[in-house]
This record gives C-alpha cells, sequence and structure tokens, in this order.
C-alpha cells in the first residue's frame, strides 16, 4: 500500500450518493461512523451539521491485525477476525445512525466480509443509512483504493493511496447479494464509474 496520499487526477466530483446520505439523516445530533482513516475535512464537515463522528481507520487496522500486502489468506484466521471486530466494530448495538463504508468492504476475504457486514448490521439503526464505494467488476488483481474527503453536501476529493488486492469483484448482483438482511439498496453511477450504494438498515 502507498504512503503519503496523493491526490487523483481532476477536481471536486460530484457524489449523488454522498447527497442522498446526507438528505437520509433526519436532523442534527445523530452518531455517525466513518471508516476511511481521519481526516480534518470529514471531522469539521460532520461535526459543523450538529452530528457526532466516530472515526475508524478501517484498512491501517486490517494490515496491523492480518498484516500488509498480501493478507487475504490470513483473514481467514477466525481469532484475528474476531480480535479485529473488537477493534474496529466493537460497539452497542443500535449505536449508529449512519455509517461511511467508502470502498473497505472491496479488501475482504469472503469469511471476514461475513463476519463484518453482520457486525455493522448489528451497530446500525434501524432505517439508518449506509454509503459505500465499489470499483467495476474487474479480473485484476488488484485495484485502486482511495482516501474519500468531503468537500461538501454533494461533493468529495479522492485521494489516491496505491492499489491493494482486492478480495472480490463485484456486480450489481453480487452488491445486492452482500446487503441481504438490509432494509434497500440503491446505485448511482459515477463519471469515472465508480458505483456508490445507499443502503438502509
Amino acid at each position: 500500500m502507498a504512503g503519503n496520499p496523493q491526490p487523483q487526477s481532476g477536481n471536486v466530483r460530484h457524489s449523488h450518493g454522498l447527497e442522498q446520505f446526507f438528505a437520509s439523516l433526519p436532523g442534527p445530533g445523530q452518531r455517525v461512523l466513518d471508516l476511511g482513516e481521519f481526516t480534518q475535512a470529514n471531522v469539521t464537515y460532520i461535526t459543523s451539521l450538529g452530528h457526532r463522528l466516530y472515526t475508524e481507520d478501517f484498512l491501517h487496522t486490517l494490515d496491523l491485525i492480518f498484516g500488509p500486502g498480501e493478507s487475504l489468506e490470513a483473514q481467514a484466521d477466525p481469532q484475528k477476525a474476531a480480535l479485529f471486530l473488537d477493534h474496529v466494530l466493537q460497539f452497542p448495538p443500535g449505536h449508529f445512525d449512519a455509517v461511511l463504508v467508502w470502498d473497505t468492504l472491496e479488501f475482504l476475504s469472503k469469511p471476514l466480509l461475513d463476519v463484518v457486514m453482520q457486525r455493522l448490521h448489528l451497530v446500525l439503526r434501524s432505517q439508518s443509512p449506509l454509503l459505500a464505494c465499489f470499483h467495476p467488476e474487474s479480473r485484476e488483481a488488484t485495484i485502486p483504493a482511495y482516501s474519500f474527503r468531503i468537500a461538501g453536501p454533494s461533493s468529495l476529493h479522492m485521494f489516491s493511496k496505491g492499489s491493494r488486492r482486492a478480495g472480490h469483484s463485484f456486480n450489481n448482483r453480487a452488491i445486492e447479494k452482500l446487503f441481504t438482511g438490509f432494509h434497500s439498496v440503491k446505485f448511482f453511477l459515477t463519471r469515472d464509474h465508480l458505483r456508490e450504494v445507499i443502503v438502509r438498515r
């Protein structure tokens, strides 16, 4: 994985998914979980709306527990998987009103992905929104990873974090199956072909 994030070519990109994510929040005072790394832009924007933001550096913790680089095989270890969940998603049931997952689910092996989805479902309140991003279906072994920084209610800066080994290649059907048990799934196709998905618990 690359070190310091470098800007993706281009300017701020419009995000229909982010726009709907914020429109889904009923008012100030919501608990929002951000699974990207800590960014001042996200903290400033979300807290300026009157929400409480929790950040968990999902991919950094993934590398710490399973090892950087080729860690997909290590993710099948149930003891390490339990330790990972305790680090990043150890919250009471229904604790959050919204979750920003970004592209983190793309880098998980099937066994770890299953337990992460169960825990996300548990910590979200009923009808709460979750925003996730997926690259186009590809046969490539590695895919780009990004840092997502909120620039406004419907706009994002995306910063490159190099490439990571993909755990899965997600077509629309696979994404719908991933969120089985959630109330609804809505897709947004962006100009750069990154699929944004809003689901409700």
